[in-house]
Parts: structure tokens; sequence; C-alpha cells
């Protein structure tokens, strides 16, 4: 008895198992959610585009002045010019100019004969300035009683005209002379006559037709 007593208590502690460890399931939860991104809106896309738009305008303004003051197109009628200017080209004339500063001597204007408006613009080129005395004669030219060679492009004036007799110039008086002294009336007529600062329209600068005037007017 005593032995299967020792037996039995024996095989119950073989019977007996270990206690096993339990694992411990770390579980991780991954969060597919996507995450939210708030972009802010580029107000400078906004801002550059008024500023471009306002260069734009700034531009397109500047353009309009210049092409009032400075780019007036006005067409030559007749041979009074040539061979500077042929009858027909077009030429551009600066309005600003004659307002800033008394044109000079050499310059070639354009201006409306006794303030006419309703007749078309005469372009000549300006031989006497205010307060100078001018006279034509043997062919010449002269001014305060001397001989005027320089910006006179006609070679020999045939027909003196009221110039014949000397003519004082008033302080806004000038006599204008075409470079053809054969085609055309200039300050020698008197339906002409001396143009007044109020009568010119601009400074003749720039002739736009094609061929070989293209190009600056010269003086």
């Amino acid at each position: 008895m005593g032995q299967n007593l020792s037996f039995r208590k024996n095989n119950r502690r073989k019977k007996k198992k270990k206690p096993q460890m339990k694992k411990k399931n770390h579980l991780k939860f991954t969060n597919h959610s996507k995450k939210l991104k708030f972009e802010k809106k580029n107000y400078h896309i906004t801002k550059n585009s008024l500023i471009l738009a306002g260069e734009i305008l700034c531009v397109c303004l500047v353009a309009v002045l210049l092409i009032a003051f400075f780019g007036h197109r006005v067409s030559n009628a007749g041979d009074a010019m040539s061979p500077t200017i042929e009858n027909g080209e077009v030429v551009l004339v600066d309005r600003l100019i004659v307002d800033m500063k008394t044109p000079s001597r050499g310059t070639v204007v354009a201006f409306r004969p006794d303030g006419n408006r309703e007749v078309h613009l005469s372009i000549r080129r300006i031989v006497g300035l205010p307060g100078e005395t001018v006279q034509i004669k043997d062919g010449t030219v002269y001014i305060n009683g001397k001989e005027q060679k320089k910006y006179i492009h006609v070679s020999e004036i045939k027909d003196a005209g009221i110039a014949s007799d000397e003519i004082k110039l008033g302080k806004d008086e000038y006599f204008v002379l075409g470079d053809n002294e054969e085609s055309g009336e200039d300050s020698r007529s008197e339906t002409v006559g001396v143009v007044k600062a109020d009568e010119i329209y601009g400074k003749v600068w720039f002739n736009v037709s094609s061929g070989e005037h293209f190009g600056f007017v010269k003086r």
C-alpha cells in the first residue's frame, strides 16, 4: 500500500503541467485616414495680376500721349518743301515742343495760314525769328542786314514778294520759306505773310513715308 501511494503521488506530480506564460498580443492600430491639409490661398497671384494690369494701363496711356504730342500724322500737300518733303509724303508732328520753347531757325513747322482751321496744314521752314528784320534782295535772304546762308535750302530766290522791303517781325512772329521757291506760297506771299506763334501747330521732325526720305527731317 505504501508503495502504491508513493507511485500515485509521483504520477500526479508528473501530470502537473507547468504553467504556460500567456503571450501578450501587442495590437497595433494603423490610422489609414488621410491627413487633411488646409492650403492657404495665394493672394500674391491676385496682387501681381493687379500690378501687371496697372503697368499695362500706364504703358497704354503713355503711348496715347506720345502719339498725341509727338506722333500726329500730317500729309504734305504740294511741292513747296521739295526735295526735303515731297508731295503726299506723311510726316510726324511734335506738338509739345512748340509749347515748351520757341522754334529755332531752320526748324520745319506745320502751321495754319492766318490761323484758318478750315484749311490743310502747311509745312514750311523757319528763316526769320521774332524781333528780327528780314529782307530778300538779289535772290539772297538777309537777316538784320546780314546775308543768311545757313538753313536756307534755296540757291536763288527769284521772287522776293513782300520781302523785297525789310519786314520787322513782332515778338511772336516768324518768317517761313519753302525749300522749293518756285512752288507754293510762304511768307513772301501776302496771302500767307508772317506766321504767328499761335498759328504754329507743331514741329515736323520725322518722315514716315517709305523711300529715300524716310527718317528725321533735316534742318
